[in-house]
């Protein structure tokens, strides 16, 4: 049997190439929407690719399901479970089979055993996987989608959270107790083998190695500690993260089935500063991709900064308008890779690009900056009041501490908040390490709220400083 492991650092997935070695017969476990590495190596380990198989309809990032299935004729193995509305709606072209609790399929003398776990989606389905290739009559691993991660569990509320449904949270939660007591009699020696590591927002607490072994979760997993019911949803609810808000177009993407790639348009070059400026004439969304500090020097008006760093499509994903036009500006040797990044989730409209050597190189473009402060020199105007300190964490970050007096609005919600800021002072944006405090301040600016101080290094170097922070409660 072959087993290969795929990461994708920017969006904490990961995926799987399974192959049996006597019949070169291959399937991907939850496929990334970019499938060209899937292909590389089945060629080098002279494998074809014949299927897929997923464990449940993402909410996080565009699967490569459909494209394997109507591009590559690959055979698509999809849940069947949780009823007609979480059905798929875009395989009636292409070879597939729905699958159900109990249900089993081979790829070669591999053996995949259906386990239905829902909790985390009515869908959910977790996979066993048994080598017969090698003799084996026991399965050695369990694919577990976004069911049991390392040290953490799915969470249960997306639908109601990202998608509205109301009151789905708490029978999501009972679902996932459930699920977890079928967990809990397999063999400790089962390896996991997740969907998500740490930083997936599909958890609250993933852990940072790839694979873990049922016993370990049993041993060392919270969830698998507790076993009222009750505590146990208390403590599943509790801190969870905000949900990005593009979980809900993913998931309909993902169920309606995404654009093929090679029907989507490429963007066009835009090599004059005169044409960028026709464009921020039309209010049109233009995201500046260079490092932030970069950025904070100069940059052209109206235009906000995601750097092009690990949480690139998770801000975008937050951050752009899905049914408008997007446009670039970036190094261009990095466009492609960008490109991709936006790709998977779902971010097709990309309009036109320009390289940002262009911002340094016209006198046409009206451009604008703002300063990075270190805690020494903002402190005493933080305690006189004479700025407002803007505090673009998650409210479970709090309990980390955070500055008197601050005023807290997730960074994903700041645009649809800005009517909350007062208009008298400098507004002082503040992070955990300054990373995402620099997209705010781009944020304020680009809506014209200029007058905008950053916070080198956030909280984190607050802290190192030994100046003042309230813990477990918020000062807002």
């Amino acid at each position: 049997m072959l087993l290969r492991y795929f990461y994708n650092e920017k969006l904490a997935h990961a995926s799987y190439l399974v192959g049996c070695q006597k019949t070169g017969e291959a399937i991907i476990v939850d496929p990334a929407r970019d499938l060209e590495p899937y292909f590389e190596v089945a060629k080098k380990e002279g494998m074809q690719i014949k299927a897929a198989v997923e464990t449940h309809i993402h909410a996080d990032y565009v699967s490569g399901a459909r494209e394997l299935g109507e591009v590559h004729q690959a055979k698509l193995y999809l849940s069947g479970e949780g009823g007609e509305e979480w059905g798929y709606q875009y395989v009636e072209r292409i070879e597939h089979e729905l699958l159900f609790n109990g249900d089993q399929f081979n790829i070669g003398y591999l053996i995949f055993e259906v386990m239905h776990t829902p909790g985390h989606t009515p869908e959910s389905i977790s996979l066993l996987l048994t080598d017969r290739g090698g003799n084996a009559d026991l399965p050695m691993g369990i694919f577990s989608g976004d069911f049991v991660f390392v040290g953490d569990i799915g969470r249960p509320d997306l639908l109601e959270s990202a998608l509205g449904q109301e009151g789905s949270t708490l029978a999501n939660a009972k679902a996932m107790f459930n699920s977890l007591a079928t967990f809990k009699q397999l063999p400790d020696y089962l390896q996991v083998w997740p969907a998500h590591g740490a930083g997936s927002a599909c958890g609250k607490a993933l852990g940072a190695v790839p694979s873990s072994t049922v016993g370990y979760e049993k041993a060392f997993n919270w969830a698998l500690s507790i076993t009222d019911e009750d505590a146990f949803c208390k403590e599943l609810l509790a801190d969870q993260p905000e949900p990005p808000t593009y979980f809900k177009v993913m998931k309909e993407v993902n169920r309606k089935g995404p654009a093929l790639l090679k029907d989507l348009k490429k963007p066009q070059e835009i090599k004059s500063a005169q044409k960028m400026i026709e464009l921020l004439n039309q209010n049109l969304q233009i995201i500046d991709t260079r490092q932030s500090s970069e950025f904070q020097k100069k940059h052209i008006e109206h235009t906000i900064n995601i750097p092009y760093y690990k949480s690139f499509p998770n801000w975008a994903g937050w951050l752009v308008d899905y049914e408008r036009p997007l446009y670039l500006i970036c190094d261009t040797s990095e466009l492609e890779n960008i490109l991709h990044a936006l790709n998977s989730v779902g971010i097709d409209q990309i309009a036109g690009y320009m390289d940002s050597q262009v911002v340094h190189s016209s006198d046409l473009f009206v451009l604008e900056s703002y300063e990075d402060v270190t805690p020494s020199d903002i402190r005493v105007k933080v305690e006189k009041g004479e700025v407002h300190v803007l505090d673009v964490r998650q409210v479970s970050e709090l309990k980390e501490g955070f500055i008197p007096h601050s005023q807290l609005i997730m960074l994903g919600t700041l645009a649809e908040r800005l009517d909350e800021l007062p208009t008298d002072k400098p507004i002082l944006t503040q992070c955990r390490t300054g990373i995402r405090s620099n997209i705010a301040a781009s944020i304020l600016q680009a809506n014209g709220i200029k007058n905008v101080l950053n916070l080198n290094g956030g909280i984190v170097h607050w802290q190192k400083e030994g100046l003042s922070t309230l813990k477990n409660k918020q000062n807002a």
